[in-house]
């Protein structure tokens, strides 16, 4: 698909009385019509991570994505949820420090406020597609995104099972995302933050790209090593594929922004593979019949020496 100009708008601000602030957004969308010939835009939702920098784990974050499925035909809605440094919360402010709740209900409210939010971005107006919405997430944000695809956990406030999945959502894709809880998680996550010790994917069945890096270890959540970020593959049910990057780290090459310190793996062919395989997918899945995941594939499998692979299931 051909790469049109972007329109970027922040902060675009939705007043919400009953949340800590008021829910901050980013949207970014292609500035002239999409290759089909239409304005039905696809909308893409995108949670941030929770890195060392102190702007990239906000609205400000994740440009290499962002402003790449822009100029190919989707709008991209980034929400700064609760636990983003930027907002400098009390300490006390329930739902800290991660905000596991609150950062799923944020996509919801996104999604509640369409009109309000297509009406504040100028030239944006009839454009949206409210047919065609994906969901996707870094890190802590693959976490919120596998609660909107399906993913369940019980609340260690009060023991009740958790269901927060987003019937609007067709798609997702979830990046370097935490995997299962229990005896793969360190004792100081276990004690710490408990939410993460139930996950569980087995009723997730929105269709889902699951990106891993290689050597994403990962040591300070698990155990487990790398495999762990495959477990949202391996754990639910199809239909799903899994990319696995060679030689990644929890960075994927550096997604989270351009040229950020925090990057341990900065590889920009490896961040260009990530933005075509990922806009790859999306596409296709929300337009079925699309061949644009098939040719990403097959393109990825004929390097000769491919920067990731792909498994589907």
């Amino acid at each position: 698909m051909r790469e049109t100009p972007v329109l970027s708008i922040a902060p675009i601000v939705l007043p919400t009385p009953d949340r800590a602030v008021d829910l901050r957004l980013r949207v970014s969308a292609p500035v002239t019509s999409s290759a089909t010939g239409n304005d039905d835009l696809p909308v893409v939702l995108l949670s941030h991570g929770q890195g060392y920098s102190n702007n990239l784990s906000s609205l400000n974050g994740y440009a290499p994505l962002v402003n790449y499925w822009a100029a190919r035909g989707f709008v991209v809605i980034q929400p700064t949820h609760l636990s983003s440094t930027t907002l400098n919360l009390p300490a006390e402010t329930p739902g800290a420090p991660l905000y596991w709740r609150s950062r799923a209900e944020d996509m919801s409210r996104v999604l509640d406020r369409l009109d309000e939010i297509e009406a504040a971005v100028p030239q944006l107006p009839g454009r949206l597609d409210r047919d065609r919405i994906a969901v996707a997430g870094h890190s802590m944000g693959g976490h919120t995104a596998s609660l909107l695809l399906g993913a369940r956990l019980t609340d260690p406030q009060n023991g009740e099972e958790v269901n927060l999945t987003e019937p609007r959502i067709r798609a997702g894709v979830l990046l370097a995302a935490p995997g299962r809880g229990g005896d793969a998680l360190t004792p100081h996550v276990r004690e710490n933050w408990p939410f993460f010790s139930t996950t569980d994917f087995s009723r997730m069945s929105t269709p889902t790209l699951v990106v891993a890096g290689e050597k994403d270890d990962s040591a300070h959540l698990t155990v487990m090593g790398p495999d762990w970020h495959t477990d949202p593959y391996t754990l639910a049910p199809g239909p799903k594929s899994l990319l696995t990057l060679v030689d990644a780290e929890h960075g994927l090459g550096g997604i989270s922004g351009y040229d950020v310190a925090e990057t341990t793996d900065e590889n920009p062919a490896r961040v260009s593979a990530l933005q075509r395989l990922t806009w790859a997918y999306l596409r296709s899945e929300l337009y079925p019949g699309d061949p644009a995941w098939r040719t990403a594939r097959d393109e990825l499998t004929a390097d000769a020496d491919p920067l990731g692979r792909v498994e589907s299931k």
